[in-house]
């Protein structure tokens, strides 16, 4: 099978040697993990796009949130 590249260390591995798909080692998966969990790493969020996800009106102003 094709080569392929750990996302955490970037060393190169078999994919059918591994039991961490798609990195080389459990511990490169941990790793990974941490920094999703810790918020190292994430998905770009626009801040307008997030409220209006949570159903937030786009037409309060600052004065209008204090009353």
């Amino acid at each position: 099978m094709a080569k392929l590249k750990c996302p955490t260390c970037g060393t190169s591995f078999d994919a059918e040697d591994s039991d961490a798909m798609p990195f080389c080692s459990p511990r490169c998966k941990q790793i990974d993990l941490r920094r999703w969990l810790t918020e190292e790493i994430g998905m770009p969020v626009d801040a307008e796009d997030d409220d209006r996800a949570e159903g937030f009106p786009d037409n309060i102003s600052d004065d209008d949130q204090l009353q």
